[in-house]
């Protein structure tokens, strides 16, 4: 096998033939655009998973050593532009290989079987997932947070580069818009143009005018924001003599190609380097670097805040909040607390990035990279949890105003949220981070703020969202999937739920394809499915749904509790389970009568009965609750839930929730010697026994109707 290096200067060699301007312009088109009629589709992103497709990662490495010499624009003849396009993917399949060679490597038979060996922790094995580990965030998050993150940063910017945030944020905008057009309008020239001139370059030229036409922009302004991310006449980018180099087609991704024309040949590459480069920018004035490290830091809470206050709400999120022992020296500080019932989020936000070494493979700058910004704030929010659920601790908001808060905590969640891209962040966490749980504390969820924005944009109710962080934590040394959206796309579609007999389950990218749509229709104006067909569409529509809707609307823990068990259920059990409770209201209804049904849940850990009845709450609270106690007796579980509905509309009365360890007792035989064994959901499905209903009868669906009035005639 050849190594690295060799490859790499082969490849160079290649990029450098005359017009292989024309090859790069045609991977870009084949492996980055998204053709569809109407509303976009999941079948139409299938080629986007495509094993054969170039990740943006080797594409900026071919445009990378497309630069290192001035740019030849002669269009080859067909053949010899196929030749070399099938040279580049022999090349870079070759570097993979190559790369991925140390982590091989390390697969020692006699080591394999030792207890504790992982082949992945060193540099080497690591730079592979750090290369081809794909983008964690959509091209329209960096468009759209470029602004928020340099909110504070207005007034330098302005002073040093002539443009504010949101102007960049507008041109980039119009360069996207622009180049849509432009590749319309390239592919239906060709169909009148020769196959032997054929090329889709053209489409991926613009001029300043053209943007600010677009921008409704004053044109100067739009020049000093194409200059500031476009490469100078002259750079040859001599430093990227290797893969992991620093590349100077990443930071600067608009090439100049005269009269006021510029060569972009991804979007993404444009709206990354806007969200990046300023920071960049700002710390070579060292009198501003340490203002600009705050404002950095500031967002990346601020932002955090705001995105689960959209799901909680504002009067159960707080930022910066302190916690003082009792003598009022202060033991901690969290970034953003979230307090929803017996439920709390310890969020701890970091901005430090993986380095250009670590990249490199260097082990101990990986590691050091690791444990600044995700170890550090991992231990930071762990201490924090612990002091949560310490009475004698004392927490302050912001404006050192006393902070009540419930300490007996069903579960702390941490959450250690990173400000930029961190390549292969999921698969690093799974290698070094170094957590611990306890009953109430549980295991981490490390992400970035683009995973934040999307789980808090789909999953809108504070039980969804707590579901969902119980659930992926849950199975975190499971479940393994190139970045975190794919595993939240399965959640959407299907329900994050993995039998116990799976030790490992991979996720493959295309089932993220759901969620790219819904996404892209909210932020991109895109035509599709604002919401993927799954758990947020099916769910609500049943009666259970319905109730937990109910639940989560007034967070009693007794009732929280049961809105989590609920939400793990199948679609079957919830259809079975609605069925159920619709046949006890139609009964309630019809002879005002109390009627209930029970099931048993998660294999007969904990169970579930709901009485539908019109009794006084004085009467219908006891009664309940006994026969709970029954039935969690009789079914040996240490919790029972219960359920008093209405029978008009099955909205919630009140709930009760009984946790406690369970213990033998004589005189619970005796009472209980005569129960039935509760339903089991197969038989909530089966139609309830039919009867004869006379025209001037009451109605059986319980309007106080006569029949004749009601049903009848619908």
């Amino acid at each position: 096998m050849r190594t690295e290096r060799e490859i790499f200067s082969e490849l160079a060699k290649l990029c450098a033939t005359p017009g292989y301007v024309h090859v790069v312009a045609g991977l870009s088109f084949r492996d980055n655009v998204v053709p569809h009629v109407g509303e976009m589709k999941p079948e139409d992103m299938q080629h986007m998973f495509s094993r054969s497709r170039l990740l943006r990662t080797e594409m900026s490495t071919l445009i990378g050593l497309l630069i290192k010499q001035e740019i030849d624009y002669t269009l080859p003849p067909q053949p010899v532009l196929k030749q070399h396009l099938e040279k580049t993917e022999a090349l870079l399949e070759e570097m993979h290989h190559s790369m991925s060679a140390p982590m091989f490597a390390g697969l020692d038979p006699k080591k394999v079987l030792k207890e504790g060996f992982n082949p992945f922790t060193s540099g080497a094995a690591l730079r592979e997932p750090i290369f081809y580990g794909g983008e964690s965030a959509y091209s329209f998050q960096y468009r759209d947070l470029s602004p928020r993150k340099y909110a504070n940063d207005e007034e330098w910017l302005k002073a040093n580069k002539g443009f504010s945030i949101a102007t960049a944020r507008d041109v980039a905008h119009a360069v996207a818009t622009v180049q849509n057009e432009k590749l319309t309008a390239t592919l239906n020239a060709l169909k009148k143009t020769s196959p032997d001139n054929w090329t889709v370059l053209l489409a991926f030229i613009f001029s300043s005018e053209e943007i600010a036409r677009k921008a409704s922009l004053d044109e100067a302004a739009v020049e000093k924001v194409l200059s500031a991310f476009a490469l100078p006449n002259g750079e040859r980018n001599a430093g990227f003599t290797e893969l992991h180099d620093f590349n100077v087609a990443n930071a600067l991704p608009l090439l100049p190609a005269g009269k006021g024309q510029f060569i972009l040949f991804h979007i993404y590459s444009l709206v990354e380097a806007l969200y990046e480069a300023p920071f960049y920018w700002m710390s070579a004035d060292p009198a501003y670097l340490p203002t600009a490290m705050r404002h950095r830091g500031w967002f990346t809470e601020e932002f955090s805040r705001e995105r689960l206050e959209l799901v909680f709400g504002k009067d159960k999120v707080e930022s910066n909040v302190d916690i003082f022992e009792s003598k009022g020296k202060k033991v901690g500080e969290i970034d953003v607390l979230v307090v929803f019932g017996n439920r709390a989020i310890v969020l701890q936000a970091k901005s430090k990035r993986l380095t250009l070494e670590a990249r490199r493979g260097n082990d101990g700058q990986i590691k050091d990279d690791f444990k600044k910004s995700i170890q550090d704030s991992y231990d930071q929010g762990y201490s924090c949890a612990e002091l949560l659920l310490d009475r004698k601790y004392t927490l302050k908001d912001s404006a050192a105003t006393e902070i009540a808060i419930p300490h007996a905590f069903k579960e702390v969640y941490i959450l250690c949220v990173v400000a930029d891209h961190y390549p292969a962040l999921a698969f690093q966490a799974r290698q070094f981070l170094k957590s611990q749980t306890t009953k109430v504390i549980q295991p981490p969820f490390v992400m970035d703020v683009f995973t934040l924005d999307a789980m808090t944009e789909m999953l809108q109710s504070p039980l969804r969202l707590l579901s969902y962080v119980s659930q992926r934590t849950k199975y975190a040394d499971k479940l393994v999937a190139t970045h975190e959206l794919t595993i939240l796309s399965y959640h959407l579609g299907n329900n994050l739920y993995l039998d116990e007999k799976y030790g490992f389950v991979h996720l493959g990218e295309d089932i993220s394809a759901d969620l790219d749509i819904a996404m892209a229709v909210r932020r991109d104006g895109v035509s599709g499915k604002r919401t993927p067909d799954g758990i947020l569409t099916r769910f609500p529509a049943t009666t259970l749904g319905r109730i937990v809707e109910q639940i989560e609307a007034r967070p009693d823990p007794g009732t929280i509790d049961l809105g989590f068990v609920l939400l793990t259920l199948g679609e079957d059990t919830v259809i079975a389970f609605s069925n159920g409770i619709d046949k006890i209201a139609n009964q309630a209804r019809s002879d005002h009568k109390s009627h209930d049904v029970t099931v048993s849940i998660a294999g007969g850990e904990t169970g579930l009965t709901i009485h539908c009845n019109y009794d006084p709450i004085e009467i219908a609270g006891p009664r309940l609750e006994w026969h709970c106690e029954r039935r969690k007796y009789t079914q040996k579980s240490d919790t029972w839930f219960g359920l008093c509905i209405l029978p008009e509309n099955t909205s919630l009365r009140f709930g009760l929730n009984l946790d406690y360890k369970w213990e033998h007792s004589a005189q619970m035989d005796a009472k209980t010697g005569d129960m039935k064994r509760p339903a089991k959901v197969t038989e909530l499905l089966a139609p309830s026994a039919k009867h004869k209903v006379g025209r001037n009868d009451p109605c059986p669906c319980g309007s106080g109707k006569k029949y004749k009035k009601c049903c009848l005639i619908r």
